[in-house]
């Protein structure tokens, strides 16, 4: 994964996978053998978004498949375009990507897309306020481990918002 400022002033994050065999590999066409450690699958997105994290271009990529027609799974991935990264992401894209017509592998690329996609703009919001709820609440509450209500960061922090973490009986 990586993600980057582009010089128009969008930004882009890249995920790939590589999968490679110790051993030859057969896929279940027979058609063809992939030799010891070359690879399987090799391929990718890569999404463009704007400062507000809408989506504004999915392209996909594949260097290597198993089946010459994986490729064509990737066009599914366009449904994504205008959707927010952010918040309820995972879900939305799981609702829009429910079906066989898209590559399982691309896929599940998509939601450590996002995470790489806010940590690559997270260094250009550091002076922005922090962004809360409708009750008053910071976003980043609840959002990940570390700021789990019941963390010494959230109680630390936002003192107000801090949950004493329950005991077992």
């Amino acid at each position: 994964m990586r993600g980057f400022r582009r010089k128009d002033g969008l930004f882009e994050v890249e995920g790939r996978v590589i999968d490679r065999k110790g051993t030859d590999f057969t896929p279940a066409s027979g058609d063809h053998t992939v030799p010891p450690h070359e690879p399987v699958h090799n391929l990718g997105v890569r999404l463009v978004f704007d400062e507000a994290m809408v989506v504004q271009e999915v392209h996909t990529f594949t260097a290597a498949a198993p089946y010459d027609l994986c490729p064509e799974g990737g066009r599914a991935l366009q449904s994504i375009k205008g959707l927010r990264i952010g918040a309820g992401w995972g879900r939305e894209v799981r609702t829009r990507l429910n079906s066989p017509d898209n590559c399982a592998h691309l896929k599940e690329l998509l939601v450590p897309l996002a995470t790489t996609a806010i940590q690559s703009m997270s260094a250009l919001r550091v002076d922005l306020p922090e962004l809360l709820d409708a009750t008053g609440r910071p976003q980043k509450i609840d959002s990940c481990y570390a700021y789990s209500a019941e963390r010494e960061l959230v109680m630390h922090r936002w003192p107000q918002f801090y949950r004493a973490p329950q005991t077992e009986p």
